[in-house]
């Protein structure tokens, strides 16, 4: 919502402040100057404050700006604000001697006319627009009365996103002249508790930015204070304008004692979700290339850089191929191929040659790569555990072949049929980005506009490390229907290590106990094949064996397995789910018994409702009666009739032992023996889960 508004915001002041006696004229900027101390034209802004309070990785933030104007006539003074682009102005008010005039927050095309009309009758008004890579910039000017005093106070809100396993605050600093008052003061709270802290200035030596900066945290609160004195901000020692001109950022993360964290305020909740350990799911990519003429020189040279990178990262369970496009569509290999070091020296070779040529036909050129990702699952040329992404750059309008933006957006949707995201480079800015931007959002990808810059490479492959590592496809957030009125996207095709996945929605009455979420996502690829000899760990048909003379406890990926010599073993993972399987063992000379192993599920709470098999049918509550209890053919032990699953059993009294308190003797627990192996109360037959040559 708040990035739609961004391109046409308008923060237009009430009209009475063009009767309160000062001049009007047309919207300006003041350019920088290297005047007297803290004096630019003839104006001083002697005081700039940054206050954020962070709850909860949301940020509420108010910027403050006071300026007197010190000249003997009337001037313009300008207040500036570059903001993230993910951010929203919530208010704006400007008091001058006194006289507070606050502003209306408009967006869309109602709010632009009202800005140009604004303007055109000599009103102030304010306007958002783009400013660069990750800002967005807010100006507004007023003319000030000699002598008078103005106050300009901009709130905006904006929820952090963790980014590379933290969460990012981003402050522009760029007050233009030295300023008598100058701090960032960044209160941050965190329920879960903060587990680092850190901060960073572009714009100053690691030595000077110490003695102007504190920081600290414990526990779930963290503090941040920059306050540099005039002395700090010169650019030299005897100058008089400031070196305050650059970033600002903050970057803290929070304790993770479980892979989720919902938080329950006012009847509304949040359910943050970012496990970690889990393994990275390996990738089948197409790169999807514009080689057309206006690619050459430096754009395709930084191109083949950054794919030459990427490929150094690319991991040998990978699988990837090159769509080339420009009038027509060339690839490198007829199918995709494994990232073996073989193949990947070959396209390293590839990357090298390209060379740019001719018309760009994006169409034909993302339809052949998402085509080659169908075929090679249809065909099973990659792994059944594994995803697909395509990542499409391209500096400039389709020309060639089918060129209709909502046209092509059409063909890759219907091509794609939600099964893998579509990521969109758009190189430069003379290209339709809106188009692109559209196109990866209804696909489940993103789009990123890549700067013509000395470090364009880099930003490409900033961007490939962001989508490099999924751990989870198709995961679903899922809540009792019951239980919530409003909630916001609860769907994510890819969840990427470092990342977060964040829903929040409206719960429905008072009663937070009966609130559960279920998160549902396939990533992990584990077996743990378990008999009276060994124990064998696969983690991608990678084996690991021990046996029950061991003691040891393996930590991988995740997953936790702890074997005691003789005993049992112990297996935990995802969030605190934990199985133990005791090893009964027999006399090894008996004539008909063996070594037998039990299998156990502590906290089997934590199953979700689709955990199946055996005993995983009956985690969840079930609905049976037990009636017309009569003598069996044992006089100790009596028949009864079980209703279970609209299925009417006959069943026997009898015992059994419970071996999770006494691993040894066990404890004995009377229980009903189902008869024909289990026939009407388990799903199908009881060959479905017997496992071959166990013994």
């Amino acid at each position: 919502m708040a990035s739609a508004w961004w391109p046409c915001l308008i923060l237009a002041l009430l009209s009475g402040l063009a009767a309160s006696g000062f001049p009007r004229s047309p919207f300006q900027l003041l350019g920088k100057r290297s005047l007297p101390e803290g004096v630019a034209d003839g104006v001083e802004v002697y005081s700039t404050k940054i206050n954020s309070k962070v709850t909860s990785r949301f940020a509420h933030n108010v910027v403050t700006t006071r300026a007197v104007n010190r000249a003997d006539t009337a001037k313009e003074v300008s207040f500036d604000v570059e903001l993230p682009k993910t951010a929203f102005i919530t208010n704006f008010t400007l008091t001058i001697d006194g006289v507070t005039y606050p502003g209306n927050v408009k967006e869309k095309e109602v709010a632009k006319k009202q800005y140009e009309k604004a303007v055109s009758q000599g009103k102030t008004a304010g306007l958002v627009k783009a400013s660069g890579r990750k800002l967005e910039k807010f100006t507004v000017s007023v003319n000030v009365a000699a002598g008078s005093k103005v106050t300009f106070e901009l709130t905006y809100e904006e929820l952090l996103k963790r980014h590379k396993g933290k969460y990012e605050m981003y402050l522009k600093v760029q007050p233009k002249q030295l300023v008598k008052h100058f701090e960032i003061d960044v209160d941050i709270f965190e329920p879960q508790g903060i587990s680092m802290l850190d901060a960073e200035a572009s714009f100053i030596t690691n030595d000077l930015l110490g003695s102007a900066l504190t920081k600290s945290f414990s526990g779930k609160k963290g503090h941040v204070s920059f306050k540099p004195s005039l002395d700090q901000q010169r650019s030299c020692p005897t100058c008089t304008d400031s070196l305050l001109n650059g970033d600002f950022t903050i970057t803290y993360d929070v304790n993770r004692e479980s892979p989720g964290n919902v938080q329950i305020v006012n009847g509304y909740f949040v359910h943050f979700f970012a496990p970690q350990g889990l393994p990275v799911v390996p990738k089948n990519v197409a790169f999807v290339i514009d080689i057309s003429g206006s690619m050459a020189g430096r754009k395709l040279e930084q191109t083949k850089e950054a794919l030459l990178r990427i490929l150094e990262d690319m991991k040998e369970e990978d699988y990837l191929n090159f769509i080339l496009f420009s009038g027509d569509v060339s690839t490198w290999k007829e199918h995709l191929v494994q990232a073996t070091p073989e193949n990947l020296q070959e396209a390293r070779t590839f990357v090298k040659s390209m060379e740019d040529k001719g018309m760009t036909n994006i169409n034909d050129g993302l339809l052949r790569g998402i085509s080659m990702l169908n075929k090679a699952r249809e065909e099973h040329r990659v792994p059944e555990r594994s995803t697909a992404i395509v990542i499409m750059l391209t500096d400039g309008d389709a020309n060639v072949g089918e060129s209709r933006p909502e046209k092509i957006q059409e063909n890759v949707r219907n091509a794609i049929g939600g099964k893998f995201p579509l990521y969109n480079l758009g190189f430069g800015n003379n290209l339709n980005y809106n188009f692109l931007e559209n196109m990866a959002l209804e696909n489940h990808g993103f789009a990123r506009r890549i700067y013509e810059d000395s470090d364009a490479d880099l930003q490409l492959q900033g961007f490939y490390e962001e989508v490099a590592n999924p751990l989870l496809t198709g995961v679903e957030m899922d809540y009792p229907e019951n239980a919530i009125l409003g909630l916001t996207q609860n769907t994510y095709q890819h969840f990427y290590d470092g990342s977060e996945i964040v829903v929040a929605g409206r719960l429905v009455g008072e009663d937070v106990n009966s609130f559960k979420a279920d998160v549902k996502g396939h990533g992990m690829d584990f077996q743990v094949e378990v008999t009276t000899e060994k124990i064998t760990l696969w983690n991608r048909a990678v084996p690991s064996t021990f046996s029950w003379l061991d003691t040891v406890t393996v930590t991988q990926d995740g997953l936790s397995m702890m074997i005691n010599r003789k005993k049992n073993m112990v297996v935990s993972f995802g969030d605190g789910v934990t199985f133990v399987v005791v090893l009964h063992q027999v006399w090894k000379k008996h004539p008909v018994h063996h070594d037998f192993l039990g299998f156990y599920v502590v906290d089997s709470h934590r199953m979700s409702a689709q955990t199946h098999g055996l005993l995983g049918q009956f985690f969840q509550p079930f609905d049976f009666k037990v009636s017309d209890i009569r003598p069996g053919s044992d006089p100790t032990k009596p028949d009864a009739t079980l209703v279970v699953k609209t299925h009417q059993l006959t069943v026997t009294r009898g015992s059994q032992k419970d071996y999770r308190k006494d691993a040894n003797i066990g404890t004995k627990v009377v229980c009903w023996f189902v008869h024909n192996n289990g026939e009407g109360l388990i799903d199908g037959v009881h060959t479905d889960y017997i496992v071959p040559n166990l013994f």
